[in-house]
């Protein structure tokens, strides 16, 4: 079964429903996106057209599709060591001024949306290189990946990818010494796991019960907010960062006109935003 086109004003109600669940915002002409994203959900819900299933979703009492249908339209693309440099400037900078300033208190990290876990496992396998490095300079560091989807959290908790997945930005030499092949998958080794939990989130939620953290990796992800809701995001973020704490955005995104609670770090390659100093 083919989903029927989607008729404009559907299209407005879809993009309104979205925004308000999760805070995603779709631009213009983006039907294409939707037809996509939700044409294998709307088959198993035997749903014809964006307009059944709007109808469905307003009913309510069906969780379990309410979810589906967020979780189609904002699984995004995902994979180890995305840009390069954010790893680079935590061994390189982040990292060693954590050592001087923390002493033995532990380095709290948060991957916000981090789909099927690439990130905070990259983070991981970034710390175990610079604990090679520098032994002893970090005593404990804890790594929380949230996302909206449980399925995705689901994939991550797992640790186990197919060939494609580990060949997507992860070198030879980190594949073998970070992962163990148990027949077709490869699992990340317990040395990188033990380091990382997870927890579905939304970003559009209250924050507090998360804790404070020292770095928030937030990348690729206010690209698809409001203004409104990217002010929101970045006010949180400052809030339950330490003094001093390090935010790392996308190649792409930018603080500006948003927040101004954070200053630019340029680091050559690469910029990373650290928190203000409120007495400044």
């Amino acid at each position: 079964m083919t989903p029927n086109p989607i008729e404009p004003q559907d299209y407005e109600d879809f993009r309104k429903f979205l925004e308000r669940s999760c805070g995603l915002v779709l631009g213009d002409n983006k039907h294409y996106l939707v037809t996509s994203r939700l044409s294998r959900l709307m088959k198993e819900f035997s749903v014809d057209s964006v307009s059944e299933l709007l109808r469905m979703l307003r009913r309510g009492g069906n969780a379990a599709l309410r979810e589906r249908v967020i979780e189609a339209m904002t699984t995004n693309e995902t994979y180890w060591f995305r840009d390069v440099f954010p790893f680079e400037i935590l061994k390189s900078r982040v990292y060693p001024e954590l050592a001087r300033r923390k002493g033995n208190a532990p380095v709290r990290i948060w991957c916000a949306a981090c789909s099927s876990g690439q990130e905070p496992y990259s983070v991981s396998m970034a710390t175990s290189e610079y604990l090679q490095a520098h032994p002893g300079t970090l005593r404990d560091v804890q790594i929380l990946g949230t996302d909206i989807s449980a399925a995705v959290l689901a994939d991550a908790k797992e640790a186990a990818y197919d060939a494609l997945s580990v060949a997507r930005g992860l070198s030879l030499e980190r594949r073998s010494r970070f992962f163990v092949q148990k027949g077709d998958r490869w699992e990340v080794r317990p040395e990188i796991r033990n380091r990382v939990s997870f927890r579905e989130f939304n970003l559009l939620d209250q924050y507090t019960a998360l804790g404070r953290f020292d770095i928030v990796f937030c990348r690729n992800v206010l690209i698809y907010f409001s203004v409104e809701s990217k002010k929101l995001i970045l006010q949180r973020i400052a809030q339950v960062l330490n003094p001093g704490g390090y935010l790392f955005l996308g190649a792409s995104e930018s603080m500006t006109n948003y927040s101004d609670a954070f200053e630019m770090v340029r680091c050559n390659p690469g910029v990373v935003y650290r928190l203000k100093d409120k007495d400044r």
